[in-house]
């Protein structure tokens, strides 16, 4: 079993930055490929990227290709989202996530374990 702590949101300008961290409690946090969503009010909880427990493999939605960088760091149980030129649509509770059924994945139900998000604000 594995637990995840989100932090770094917060509210930033249209065309800024925040990086998303991720920590992880457990020792097999390794064996977990991670994934990152995000859902707006009223809206459902979508993908944005995931990496494989090595890191070789990496997956973006596309409106966040080229502009979002998804990377762990297995010897400190974090993952991390950098987040660059940023837009008001990506306004959303960001949330972590581990699943263990397969190598990488990009739909909720691939995953098992979730954090308890953190908002991100970017006003225009």
């Amino acid at each position: 079993q594995v637990q995840l702590v989100e932090s770094g949101g917060g509210l930033v300008q249209a065309g800024g930055s925040l990086r998303l961290s991720c920590a992880a409690s457990g020792r097999t946090f390794s064996r977990y490929y991670m994934g990152w969503f995000r859902q707006a009010p009223g809206k459902e909880r979508d993908f944005v990227a995931a990496i494989s427990w090595s890191g070789v493999s990496t997956s973006y939605a596309d409106s966040v290709k080229g502009r979002f960088t998804i990377s762990r760091d297995n010897a400190k149980n974090t993952v991390y989202l950098q987040m660059n030129s940023l837009k008001p649509e990506d306004t959303a509770v960001f949330y972590c996530a581990a699943g263990y059924k397969g190598v990488i994945a990009a739909t909720t139900r691939d995953y098992g374990y979730w954090g308890q998000g953190t908002q991100v604000t970017v006003s225009s």
